[in-house]
């Protein structure tokens, strides 16, 4: 099995819908992988070609039996957005929670129903 440390880089556009893939079916063959995919699919040797890619920054694993590899991500979807969500705070927001979270309330323009249940998580996280 070749595992590398926990990777702390970006997803490309069809890296990441590879991930996506792989994290929804926790551990699979390269078929596996391209059935998770939608239509259009990407040809198969893409998806290869990208698997690789995804092995060689360390966020993907493998294990091989006979000619086959299975494979399996090194880090949880939950880590990846935590890492992305970090770097954009960091990078666009000085670092700030506030200016971050004040971004993304006005730019999605949030209904009634939504900003009450941002309150309720806030006031959950606060007494909990």
């Amino acid at each position: 099995m070749k595992r590398k440390t926990e990777p702390n880089k970006e997803l490309t556009k069809a890296e990441e819908q590879i991930m996506q893939a792989i994290w929804n079916i926790g551990k699979g063959f390269a078929k596996d992988i391209h059935d998770q995919l939608k239509d259009p699919k990407p040809a198969y040797n893409t998806v290869l070609t990208v698997i690789r890619v995804l092995c060689e920054k360390g966020f993907v694993t493998y294990t091989t039996y006979g000619k086959s590899n299975e494979y399996a991500p090194t880090i949880s979807r939950e880590a990846y957005s935590s890492q992305r969500l970090n770097s954009l705070k960091k990078n666009y927001f000085n670092n700030s929670s506030t200016q971050l979270l004040s971004f993304f309330l006005k730019e999605n323009k949030m209904d009634l129903n939504e900003l009450d249940q941002v309150i309720k998580l806030i006031k959950k996280e606060k007494n909990g």
